[in-house]
């Protein structure tokens, strides 16, 4: 009896100096061999926009020109990425959506809707975003004075000046296939940028928008569903403009 009452105190004292070791884990905590950085990246946001379909373009830094774009769909309880590419954004890297200012080629950070697609090639098939074919009438205004600031326009208005104006039809490579990406749109702020799209790739970085290869384009388009909300959040791995802080109110509108 003796003996037995012994062992017993021994390893009812061993049990408890592992429950108060240091590198013990809580009860509560996720497993030790299931690293942060492997749940899906939607998961780790703040907010993904309300809805079932989300684009995340992350760069490694303010200062990157390059990064990845991914398409994620929601399944059940769980995000799940439906395709992925690499991505270029803007010249002058990314920077906060609310504060850009227009002319610096650079990337607004946030999270946005996406308004409609177009393009100078015909839609994918499958797409079931609005599409609107671009045509040698098809402008978007950049003009700060114009009352068609940041909108596509079918002809011209007297009030937009050429220069302060993108002709959609000279940019047969980057519009060929483009999404419209919901910056500064629903109430534009003069100044703060205006025609930023997902597009295909031109020779380099962007003027702002973000873009991505011919065929990743596609299915993108091919890919987003109106019915289930989808929207992009553009950000960077770390810091102040963290693609996992942006949250949908954070629309630089």
């Amino acid at each position: 009896m003796r003996v037995a009452l012994v062992l017993g105190s021994v390893l009812l004292t061993v049990a408890t100096l592992t429950a108060a070791s240091p590198g013990a884990p809580s009860a509560g905590a996720p497993p030790a061999d299931v690293p942060s950085a492997d749940v899906p990246l939607p998961e780790r946001m703040a907010d993904t926009g309300g809805g079932s379909q989300l684009i995340t373009a992350e760069a490694p830094e303010p200062g990157a020109t390059t990064g990845r774009v991914t398409w994620w769909d929601r399944r059940g309880a769980r995000w799940v990425a439906a395709g992925s590419a690499k991505a270029r954004f803007g010249a002058g890297g990314l920077t906060e959506g609310r504060s850009r200012t227009q002319g610096t080629s650079t990337t607004p950070t946030g999270m946005y809707d996406l308004p409609y697609g177009f393009g100078l090639a015909p839609a994918p098939d499958g797409t079931s975003v609005g599409y609107r074919p671009v045509t040698e009438e098809s402008w978007w205004c950049q003009d700060n004075e114009s009352v068609a600031y940041n909108r596509w326009v079918e002809g011209l208005p007297s009030d937009c000046r050429p220069t302060e104006a993108e002709h959609l039809a000279d940019y047969p490579s980057q519009y060929d296939l483009a999404l419209v990406i919901g910056f500064n749109y629903d109430q534009p702020v003069r100044g703060r940028g205006a025609g930023i799209f997902l597009h295909v790739n031109g020779e380099g970085p962007t003027a702002g928008c973000v873009s991505v290869p011919a065929d990743a384009m596609s299915a993108v388009l091919a890919w987003a569903d109106p019915d289930r909300r989808p929207h992009i959040a553009i950000g960077t791995s770390s810091g102040p403009t963290a693609i996992t802080s942006v949250r949908a109110a954070e629309s630089a509108s």
